[in-house]
């Protein structure tokens, strides 16, 4: 499906792609990891042809369509659903030119491709996806311009999914989900049926999705077959045998070098001696296999517990100004929780966050914290807003106004900003990098709880296991909001569902929740998918009678005139010479009355429709 061949690619100075090649198999599900800015993005940037390669060629069978999201939000006017269907240029294209062609033999193409695309279940297929992806039946009708970013980029998925690209590209497409739709994501892209590519860091994905990894690591491409888990072990068995084939091959040196320097003066082993140092010198060093180390992330613990419970609530009530969010909580935090909290974006798990760290006061009922209780919340729009003028050093010395400098790099190197790094400008530092700095401020005063609100964002596959070892080594209570189902997996040993207006326990894990989400999913998939007509015409306002007169009238007048053209092919065939005068016009004719009378059937169908749902 997909070939790199001896791909060459600089930015800068910068060596990115090092005569790397590859071969992808048609249908193939690929997850692309390597580290943080390895060049991930910049190979797909050559694939769909932005930019050129320094050498090299990558190809594509003929007509292959690709889809990609992208970088920038859409916007204006137009209704989420409209947006997404006119993702379907051909659809779009072939609609547009049924309203307006005369031509019976064009007319009778239109409708049948028409019909091999699925064309009218479009609206059906499209609504289902946006509902998966977190948009309600109102939400879908509603302006581009009335959501933000990243629902936009939301939509933005949406279209390129419904368009049903031959080789899908997706850049960290659950950046901007919920874990409701990350979960949706990952079945849908499990049971995609043409080839993907996707930059991810979220593991569960990798596992569901991926029938191979694409690994970038020092300008070169190499492919493994199986998911994430199988590529790990096999880089691990790599690396065994690399490590073994390394230290065999310093003692085969240490030993030819040893016979040389004892032998190199002595006449009778001269020449010995000069035939081993050509061969010392033909040896190729054989590299064992070394990740770049990943520095550890330090969450300091509470210097003394607190007595349980550290947080209760009962019959606690809380929002904004008179808008209640959540009501009717009767909760308790102890001093030890991990908890994981679920539920689709809006439906108030930053509300209740906010409420747990101290940011909102209880509208109503009761809420209890322990004196000297100390919160610490991180939040993925913080660290959009660190400024950018700003380094580590810097953000540390303002929290520490009396230490010494030594003590705040100390503590900047703790963070992981260790020598020069610390003087590095936000501006300069990676998204990863940023997250670390954050998170390093969010736990400086070692709180007995600390809030993650999408920690993972930023940050690659080892340092997501580098939080999680942090999460475990932390002695305080924990409250988690994530879309990487991993990590709570990993981290939560309570889950909290937030739903209808509150917050409950959830009776069960994480697999019990997945099946839960993808379940109400299909649901609605199966249910807009009956009513094809309705989600189609879909409006904000009830339709008047007039809007139905209008219709059934341009249906009936398509019917009156697929009729004529019909019984106008009719006479013609009918003729007793039709067949011996031209043989080839009559076959032509023979053709336009089949597709001529699957394009009246497909029309009596839609002035059926159109009447039933008048009628009702």
């Amino acid at each position: 499906m997909l070939t790199i061949n001896d791909l060459t690619y600089r930015l800068g100075e910068r060596l990115i792609f090092d005569h790397a090649g590859v071969f992808l198999p048609g249908r193939s599900r690929a997850g692309f990891v390597g580290r943080n800015g390895a060049g991930k993005t910049t190979l797909f940037r050559l694939i769909a042809g932005e930019i050129a390669a320094e050498s090299g060629n990558i190809a594509l069978p003929a007509r292959t369509r690709l889809g990609r999201v992208e970088q920038e939000a859409p916007g204006g006017p137009t209704k989420l659903i409209d947006f997404v269907l006119a993702a379907d240029v051909e659809r779009a294209e072939l609609l547009e030119r049924a309203e307006t062609e005369h031509n019976a033999h064009d007319i009778a193409e239109i409708q049948t491709r028409l019909a091999d695309i699925d064309a009218h279940a479009a609206p059906a297929r499209a609504a289902a996806i946006l509902h998966g992806l977190g948009f309600d039946a109102e939400g879908q009708q509603r302006p581009l311009s009335e959501f933000s970013g990243g629902w936009r980029m939301r939509v933005a998925l949406a279209a390129v999914l419904f368009s049903a690209p031959d080789l899908l590209l997706l850049d960290e497409p659950t950046n901007y989900l919920d874990l409701e739709g990350t979960l949706w994501l990952v079945d849908y892209l499990a049971r995609y049926p043409a080839s993907v590519i996707v930059i991810s860091h979220d593991r569960d994905l990798l596992d569901d999705v991926a029938t191979h990894i694409l690994h970038l690591e020092r300008g070169r491409l190499t492919l493994y077959k199986g998911d994430y888990t199988s590529f790990e072990k096999q880089r691990r068995e790599a690396a065994l045998i690399a490590a073994k084939g390394a230290r065999k091959a310093e003692e085969k040196r240490k030993h030819l070098q040893a016979f040389v320097d004892r032998f190199r003066a002595k006449a009778t082993k001269a020449r010995q001696a000069q035939s081993r140092l050509k061969m010392l010198e033909k040896m190729e060093p054989v590299a064992a296999i070394v990740d770049d180390s990943v520095l550890p992330i330090h969450l300091p613990s509470p210097e003394k517990p607190l007595s349980p419970p550290i947080i209760a609530l009962d019959k606690a009530s809380v929002g904004y100004g008179e808008r209640v969010v959540l009501s009717r909580l009767t909760l308790s935090i102890s001093n030890d929780d991990r908890i994981g909290l679920l539920g689709a974006n809006g439906n108030g798990k930053s509300t209740f966050a906010k409420l747990l760290g101290g940011r909102l006061e209880p509208l109503a009922g009761e809420m209890v914290r322990a004196a000297k209780l100390e919160a610490g919340f991180f939040a993925q729009h913080q660290v959009d807003d660190l400024n950018e003028n700003d380094t580590p050093y810097l953000v540390f010395s303002r929290l520490m106004p009396d230490a010494p400098e030594a003590r705040v790099r100390s503590r900047a190197a703790q963070t992981g900003f260790s020598g020069a790094r610390a003087d590095t400008k936000v501006a300069h530092l990676s998204g990863g990098e940023k997250a670390r700095l954050l998170m390093g401020v969010t736990a400086f005063n070692s709180p007995h709880l600390l809030i993650l609100d999408e920690p993972t964002n930023h940050l690659d596959i080892d340092s997501r296991a580098a939080l999680i070892e942090a999460i475990m080594d932390y002695e305080g209570a924990v409250v988690l909001v994530s879309h990487d189902r991993y990590l709570l997996e990993a981290c939560a040993d309570r889950l909290w569902l937030v739903d209808q207006g509150t917050v409950k326990p959830f009776d069960g894990d994480m697999d019990d929740y997945a099946r839960l989400v993808l379940s109400k999913s299909k649901t609605e998939a199966s249910r807009r998918e009956s009513e094809p007509a309705q989600v189609a015409e879909a409006a904000p306002k009830r339709r008047d009678a007039g809007f139905y007169r209008r219709k059934l009238a341009e249906a009936e007048a398509k019917v009156e005139k697929f009729s004529q053209l019909l019984a106008r092919v009719d006479e013609a065939l009918a003729a007793p010479d039709a067949f011996s005068r031209n043989p080839q016009e009559a076959a032509k004719l023979a053709s336009q009355r089949e597709e001529l009378a699957k394009a009246l059937a497909l029309a009596e169908e839609q002035w059926l429709e159109l009447a039933a749902e008048a009628e009702g």
